[in-house]
This record gives structure tokens, C-alpha cells and sequence, in this order.
């Protein structure tokens, strides 16, 4: 039996509005929704999965630790598009823009940013066709 961990399960992010971060997870950005639940110590959770992804991405809402502040530049979720101007015009038609990019990197990647509700950052990357 391995002592080391097997595999990413989840990630968490704490969240005041859980049903407007829920919603533009899953109509902004395509995530499923894939379970709810209330935890123990009366955390409302809901877990969402990116498509041909295993890891799921859990929200959670728990009042009783105050309110949600995210500094700048804390930590961010990067996800793969196929086309980052196909997904600017997508973005255009939910009322909202990049707030960074696009941008080409040194290995040709597209990249650009976006801002979810409670100020959490999404990276957006586009590889370079081959």
C-alpha cells in the first residue's frame, strides 16, 4: 500500500452568493453540477465538473465564517478553450469581457483572464494548433 496520495479529488472555494457563482460556473463557463450537499458543521456545498475532467470543483457557503474577502492575485482556476475569441464573443453575450488578454506566451499559448463573482480569477489558455 503507497503512503503517497493517489490523485486530486477537489478544490474548494468559499463563496457569500452561492447560487450567482453556481450559475456562472455552469452557464459561463459550461461546468456540470454533479452533486449538493450540506456538511456537518452546516456548510451548503455544491460540486461541479468540468467537462473531461475527474476533479471536481466544489463551492461552498458558510456564513458563520464571516464574510468572503479575496485578495488579488490569490490563486485562480486555469481552464483549456478551444478558441479564445470564439469564447470572447460567448462571454460578450452574458454581459461580460476579459479583464486581462489576450495575450500570446513564450510557447505560443493564448492566454486570457476573467473575473467570477466573489473576485476569484479564471485563466482561460487556447494551445497552440498543431
Amino acid at each position: 500500500m503507497s503512503s503517497t496520495i493517489k490523485k486530486l479529488l477537489h478544490t474548494r472555494m468559499r463563496v457569500d452568493d452561492l447560487e450567482r457563482t453556481v450559475t456562472f460556473y455552469k452557464d459561463v463557463l459550461g461546468l456540470e453540477e454533479v452533486e449538493r450537499e450540506v456538511s456537518p458543521r452546516g456548510s451548503q456545498l455544491v460540486f461541479l465538473r468540468t467537462p473531461g475532467s475527474e476533479e471536481l470543483l466544489e463551492i461552498t457557503r458558510f456564513p458563520a465564517s464571516g464574510p468572503v474577502r479575496v485578495q488579488p492575485d490569490l490563486m485562480h482556476l486555469a481552464f483549456e478553450v478551444e478558441s479564445l475569441s470564439a469564447f470572447e464573443r460567448h462571454l460578450g453575450k452574458h454581459g461580460l469581457a476579459f479583464s486581462d488578454g489576450p495575450h500570446t506566451t513564450q510557447t505560443g499559448r493564448r492566454i486570457a483572464f476573467i473575473d467570477a463573482p466573489e473576485g476569484y480569477e479564471v485563466e482561460l489558455i487556447e494551445f497552440p494548433r498543431v
